[in-house]
Order: C-alpha cells, then sequence, then structure tokens
C-alpha cells in the first residue's frame, strides 16, 4: 500500500497552500479533494489579498500585521495573480466612522504595513470628487483613498496546487474521502476515485475541508473532538455595469458593516454579507434577503438605475463559536492539534490572505510530530 508522511483532505486555498509548504519542506504529499480545486469556499471569497482595515476596529492587530505581510509576499510571489488596486472610502455626514477615526485607523494599517510602497494613503481634496464616478455626494465630507490588492481566488489556489505538484506532492480532485483508521503507526486513509475505492497509509491527515470540518473528523476512527462553530454564510452579486478600476469601501446604513464594490472582469461585484446558519445546507446559494441587503446598500451610494444582476455566489467560511455578532468575531484561523491525536490536524477559519503563514505554522506542527525532513526549497522564494 502506498505510504505518505502527509495526506491533507480538502483542495482549497487553505489545502493547497499545507500541500505546497510540505512538500517544499521534503514530505511526501497527498492532497484529497471531493470536487473540483477552490470549487467551494475558496471561489465564494471577495477576491481581496488585503490587511482587513476594518479588524483594527476589534484590535486584531496580529492579524492585520501578518495579513500586511502576507500581502507583500504574495504581491512579490504572484505578480501575475495578485494586483495593487487603490480603495476609496467616502465619508459622509452620517457615517459612524468619523474623519479622524479612519485617519487613526489608516495610518496604523501604513505603520503595521512597514511604510512599504502600499502603506500611503491620501485625503482626496473636493475638487477631484467628481472623479468618484456615480458615488452620490449630498452629504459627503471626505474621501481617503488607500491600497491593497486583488486576486482570482480559483486561479490563485490551482497555481499553489500546481506548485505542490511541481514538488512533488500528488493530488486528485473528484477524490471523495471515505474514512479513516488508526493504524499502529499512523492512518489508513480510504476515498473513491474514479468509482472504486483507494487506501492509502498516511503517517498525518491535515483536514482542511472548510464548514465540513467537524464532519470531517466524524469519519476518522477512533473518534477525534473538534471545536464547536458557527458557520457564516457571504454572498456577492455580480452587476452588469463597467466598474472603474478601484474598490469603493462601503458602510452600509443599518447595520454599519463594510461592503466592497469592486471592478470584477469588467462588471461590478459587491459583497459580503454574513449570515450566521442554523444548519449548513446540502447546496449553498445566496438568500434572497443577503440580494436584497447588497442591492441596498448599493443604491444608497449610487445614482441612476438599479444595474441587471447577472450572478450571484455564495460562500460559507466557519468562525468560533460566540454569542456577538459575525461581523465583529477574530478571523484568525485555529490549528486544532488534540494532545491524544496529534497526528490529526484541523484547520478552522482563515483568510485567503494569511493561507501561506497558517500553512508554515501548519507544517512546523508536522515537523514536532514526526520529525523534520531533508529541506527541498525555501517555500518563500517559489514563484506562482
Amino acid at each position: 500500500m502506498t505510504q505518505f508522511d502527509v495526506t491533507i483532505i480538502g483542495g482549497g486555498i487553505a489545502g493547497a497552500g499545507v500541500a505546497q509548504c510540505a512538500a517544499a519542506a521534503g514530505y511526501s504529499v497527498l492532497l484529497l479533494e471531493k470536487g473540483d480545486y477552490a470549487s467551494q469556499t475558496s471561489c465564494s471569497s471577495s477576491k481581496l489579498i488585503h490587511g482587513g482595515l476594518r479588524y483594527l476596529e476589534t484590535m486584531q492587530l496580529n492579524l492585520v500585521y501578518n495579513a500586511l505581510h502576507e500581502r507583500a509576499s504574495l504581491l512579490k510571489l504572484a505578480p501575475e495573480l495578485v494586483h495593487p488596486i487603490p480603495f476609496y472610502i467616502p465619508v459622509y455626514s452620517d457615517t459612524s466612522r468619523s474623519v479622524w477615526t479612519l485617519r487613526l485607523g489608516l495610518s496604523l494599517y501604513a505603520l503595521l504595513s512597514g511604510f512599504n510602497k502600499l502603506s500611503r494613503y491620501k485625503e482626496i481634496p473636493k475638487k477631484d470628487w467628481s472623479l468618484l464616478k456615480d458615488i452620490k455626494t449630498e452629504g459627503l465630507i471626505a474621501v481617503f483613498q488607500y491600497w491593497d490588492a486583488q486576486t482570482n481566488d480559483q486561479l490563485l489556489t490551482n497555481s499553489v496546487i500546481k506548485s505542490a505538484l511541481n514538488l512533488g506532492a500528488s493530488a486528485h480532485s473528484h477524490a471523495e474521502f471515505i474514512k479513516a483508521e488508526k493504524l499502529s503507526s499512523g492512518y489508513k486513509v480510504s476515498f473513491n476515485i474514479n468509482k472504486g475505492i483507494s487506501e492509502v497509509n498516511t503517517l498525518m491527515i491535515i483536514n482542511a475541508t472548510g464548514p465540513w470540518v467537524n464532519e470531517t473528523l466524524d469519519k476518522i476512527y477512533p473518534q477525534v473532538k473538534g471545536c464547536n462553530i458557527d458557520w457564516v454564510q457571504g454572498t456577492h452579486i455580480i452587476l452588469d455595469k463597467t466598474a472603474p478600476k478601484k474598490i469603493f469601501y462601503l458602510e452600509s446604513k443599518t447595520d454599519q458593516r463594510v461592503i466592497f464594490v469592486m471592478p470584477w472582469y469588467g462588471k461590478t461585484l459587491i459583497g459580503t454579507t454574513e449570515v450566521v446558519l442554523e444548519e449548513l445546507p446540502e447546496y449553498i446559494s445566496p438568500h434572497a434577503e443577503e440580494i436584497d441587503y447588497l442591492l441596498s446598500v448599493y443604491q444608497s451610494y449610487y445614482k441612476g438605475e438599479l444595474p441587471k444582476i447577472i450572478r450571484s455566489f455564495a460562500g460559507v467560511r466557519v468562525l468560533p463559536k460566540q454569542k456577538n455578532a459575525a461581523f465583529s468575531r477574530p478571523r484568525e484561523s485555529i490549528i486544532w492539534q488534540s494532545p491524544q491525536n496529534p497526528h490529526i490536524i484541523s484547520l478552522y477559519g482563515g483568510k485567503l490572505t494569511t493561507f501561506r503563514s497558517t500553512a508554515k505554522k501548519v507544517v512546523k506542527q508536522i515537523k514536532h510530530t514526526i520529525g523534520p525532513k531533508e529541506k527541498c526549497v525555501n517555500i518563500d522564494n517559489l514563484k506562482l
């Protein structure tokens, strides 16, 4: 039976990142994905590589610092996939975040980024507000511009998987994990591929199945306890309207959440919502209420007739189970490794931007559990 050091279940950005990092560290790696790579949460993000300006409000300074430095790395390592793009924040007389609050936040954002090329922000003079095009100017008192980056999340994930394959990893899409059983050393992993069942032995299992993370743990014997989580759905809509090459950072008038209005392949992308689900549906799709919410935010800022919706999509992410609103909960990924079952690591949550740093932490745990291998290559030098 084929033997691997590490078997990763889940072919989204988290699993792809661990596959690349583990292969670069010299481990034999198998990646299994039930469907197409990056076909669930990892293709339903807001397509941003960013520090997360709004996370400063909840004092997640470490997350923002890490994300900003990962942004810099991805701009260097994946220049064809990750592109700088200007963000604009219009401030109105009824905006809950004051001009001084935003100045302070943007200054801290620049400080945490290390004052690199994208750290600069500025206040747009009133004489240039006409450059904002369709944005309403009634009650407008200030406009800020800063920088972050945009990507195609699905193409980025596939590029990371390709990098892992080039480093010697094995990967299978349309390979459904069935179960894993404890052996004297490691686990026997069974999966369905090409309408047949295949089995491999592995020293470690990395559970990177996103919202299905605890369902996956239920298929591992003996049973492994997971974290208590909430499923949070985020919906985006694409409007049949040409968008300028800039992103607008807009505050919802109803709940003060941040909504992005972005260019996307010549159209306008708007997102996202945050709806806590009671249960995980078999098919993830936008709710009518979420679409109405995004349209209402758009209409509160833009003049003219409402463009036609040409597409909507939704993804589900995992957040720690808490009583407070999803918008204010911590976004750091949780790397769950039980002392009783150290050969199984489960990933909860995380951000597209920080997939590389999460992968490095996982590989550090792999090294601690089964020992180091001879490193193949420095992952920080791997172009995508």
